[in-house]
């Protein structure tokens, strides 16, 4: 949703109510920090078999990326990320893809469908591990790693991206799943950026 003030658009509305805020478990530290991308920009780019490897090199190229990731994994730049949600689906993370035809791609604006947090800090792995029934474990989940999931029967996106694990959320569940996770991080203790 997009706030409007006197008929110029100005910024998107969260969906989860979220405030900075700092709170230490019980030996007085935060271990988690959890941060939304409160301006997403993702695309969903869904291919034909046939056109796969086209439309996957023509959109690698415009990302100044080595190749298109494979399936469940991700590529990313300084400013965008290619993740492989599908055999033949794309996400682009962070900027709108060139255009494509009908008949080589669809090309599908979701940056307002989910909300996208990114969760960083030395317990992390086992704070996600509660919720997602997944082995997090570098040797079962590397870097760049890609999956659908779910969490308390809602399916969510999860990338473990260089400095993060980051998760989009429908937005429609984005509030009572926010509650969840604060829930269950004031044991950690965790800051909200």
């Amino acid at each position: 949703m997009i706030q409007k003030v006197r008929g110029c658009m100005t910024s998107r509305i969260s969906a989860i109510n979220n405030k900075n805020q700092k709170i230490f478990n019980s030996q007085g530290s935060c271990s988690l920090e959890i941060t939304e991308n409160k301006n997403l920009i993702l695309f969903q780019i869904g291919v034909w078999p046939d056109t796969l490897v086209g439309v996957g090199e023509k959109i690698s190229q415009k990302l100044n990326l080595e190749m298109y990731p494979q399936p469940c994994r991700a590529l990313q730049s300084k400013e965008v990320a290619m993740l492989r949600v599908e055999p033949l689906k794309w996400w682009i993370l962070g900027e709108n893809p060139q255009d494509f035809t009908e008949d080589q791609a669809c090309i599908l604006d979701i940056s307002h469908s989910r909300t996208h947090l990114k969760i960083s800090g030395e317990n992390t792995t086992v704070f996600l591990n509660r919720f997602l029934p997944i082995d997090l474990r570098e040797a079962s989940f590397p870097i760049n790693s890609v999956i659908t999931t779910s969490f308390h029967h809602v399916s969510v996106t999860l990338w473990r991206s260089k400095n993060y694990y980051e998760i989009f959320i429908p937005r429609a569940f984005a509030q009572s799943l926010w509650e969840i996770l604060l829930e269950s991080a004031a044991q950690f203790g965790y800051e909200v950026k």
